[in-house]
């Protein structure tokens, strides 16, 4: 699970829209086209560069100009997150994207389903809600979870 989540952030910050590119389309810019920054900072990804669309070269460009903004951890991450990317391969990458379809779909159904829940909270009288509430004098991070008793 917790490589497939990797994976997923990997996605999210390398490709998003790029997956509904069409595959066979190989575009612009060329690696030798990249300013010597650029080339530095996507350097993981350097042997793969001629197998993408223009549209994950736009996307991995992207995070290229977000680069130099980051904190050092954050650089950290990115430069481990192209490598493993890099490493995959193609058919491990279609499944991180799918992964990552998937979780998007999964997240935006819970969201929807916590607004109703919260709707349906509201739409209670007063004094059901009230029974409800925590108990007073009790603050919200001290609450027992619903497996802690």
């Amino acid at each position: 699970m917790a490589r497939a989540v990797l994976l997923a952030v990997a996605l999210a910050v390398s490709l998003g829209a790029a997956a509904q590119a069409p595959r066979g389309e190989r575009g612009q810019p060329h690696w030798a086209s990249l300013t010597a920054e650029q080339q530095e900072i996507l350097a993981p990804l350097k042997e793969e560069w001629p197998r993408f669309t223009a549209t994950e070269k736009q996307r991995w460009l992207g995070v290229a100009k977000r680069y130099p903004k980051m904190t050092p951890r954050g650089k950290e991450r990115v430069q481990k997150r192209m490598e493993k990317w890099a490493r995959l391969t193609p058919e491990q990458r279609e499944q991180a994207r799918e992964n990552y379809r998937r979780l998007a779909k999964e997240r935006a159904a819970r969201r929807a389903e916590l607004r109703e829940r919260w709707a349906e909270y509201l739409a209670l009288p007063p004094e059901e809600r009230a029974k409800l509430a925590p108990p007073p004098g009790r603050p919200p991070s001290q609450r027992p979870r619903k497996n802690e008793k």
